[in-house]
């Protein structure tokens, strides 16, 4: 294996990281007005996720800059073809980011809509927008002989980029429900199990029209291979399971699931990065796009080192946040002598309140 094939490998396995742990923060985004159906249950549905998601998000720039640093030919046509699908990709970010941390500034229910409503639209847009995005790689993109992108913004849209897009939104949604039943206690838990089961078996299709697709479009052969076997089987198996309430499996398949996704495209993209449909000659390749062997080798000194340490501590960080946590840790107390609204949640425990469970904002 060369250096360049070890390093298109470690990219795979990165994007891969990327929404295995993001695929169901941006799940409970989209999901957290429908599961949280008051306040309570809302703020407990996004607590869930309220110290991991900054530290998820990062595995997108470390990903994009092991781009940079080993790809620099992939790295300048790709985000230059993006650059404004990136600017969309950002406000995206930063609408998710923000909403965390000031939904919570004032105690007014027209400001948390605002709030929720950028929440669930950053969600929703960040899956879609970088689904395009690696979609178009293996659908083609036009790119002349200097490597030079040549098309426009709307050459973006690519049917198999949106679609692509719309299957990792379909399985973030999947994976956000599966993750919210195991996070969470009650009512709370109960709706996102039902959203599950509602939902498994239309992704399942999704994702299956995807990997058919996937396997035509990159034209190596009629027999697929075993990542795009596996991937078919394991959605399958992840929706049968939601339906079934078995919920610490059916998360389980969920991540299998996102994870072979990531796997697929990067399967039959090899050995390209992009393709061109201008001419197949113009393709870019891991050969014709790589750093010099000096910086890929410093660079994979430099991985080996630090990430096993960034996986222990992620590893590390999930064991210490793996409490369930319920709508009624966060229900306002009652005044004694007075009767609750109705339908409001059972006060808190007056014990203090654990760490666990404590909002980010």
């Amino acid at each position: 294996m060369t250096l360049a094939q070890f390093w298109f490998i470690l990219i795979a396995v990165l994007w891969t990281g990327f929404f295995v742990l993001e695929g169901f923060d941006l799940g409970v985004g989209m999901l957290h007005g429908i599961v949280g159906r008051d306040e309570p249950g809302r703020r407990a549905v996004i607590n869930t996720i309220g110290p991991l998601w900054d530290g998820n998000e990062v595995w997108l720039i470390v990903a994009g800059a092991a781009i940079f640093a080993a790809f620099p030919g992939w790295y300048a046509t790709w985000f230059s073809a993006l650059y404004l699908a990136l600017v969309l990709l950002l406000a995206a970010l930063m609408a998710r980011g923000t909403s965390f941390e000031f939904r919570g500034k004032r105690d007014s229910p027209r400001w948390r809509r605002m709030w929720d409503g950028l929440l669930t639209g950053g969600s929703l847009l960040v899956p879609l927008l970088v689904g395009i995005a690696l979609g178009d790689l293996l659908a083609g993109l036009p790119i002349d002989k200097s490597q030079n992108y040549t098309g426009t913004f709307w050459d973006l849209f690519q049917p198999y980029g949106i679609y692509t897009g719309i299957t990792l939104v379909a399985i973030c949604v999947l994976h956000g429900a599966t993750f919210i039943t195991l996070k969470t206690t009650g009512e709370v838990a109960d709706r996102a199990a039902r959203v599950a089961a509602r939902s498994g078996f239309a992704v399942a299709l999704i994702v299956i029209g995807w990997a058919v697709w996937t396997h035509v479009i990159a034209g190596k052969g009629f027999w697929p291979n075993p990542v795009e076997i596996g991937i078919v089987l394991v959605v399958i198996a992840a929706a049968w399971l939601a339906h079934d309430r078995s919920q610490g499996w059916a998360f389980t398949c969920s991540t299998i699931t996102i994870a072979l996704a990531m796997l697929t495209l990067f399967t039959d993209l090899y050995p390209n990065v992009m393709i061109s449909s201008t001419n197949s000659a113009y393709n870019l390749t891991i050969a014709n796009t790589a750093s010099p062997s000096y910086t890929l080798r410093l660079m994979s000194i430099v991985a080996i080192v630090f990430l096993p340490v960034v996986l222990a501590y992620t590893a590390w960080n999930y064991y210490v946040f793996r409490k369930r946590i319920s709508s009624s840790d966060f229900a306002l107390p009652r005044l004694p002598g007075t009767q609750p609204p109705p339908g409001a949640q059972p006060p808190p425990s007056a014990q203090p309140e654990p760490p666990s469970v404590r909002e980010k904002t």
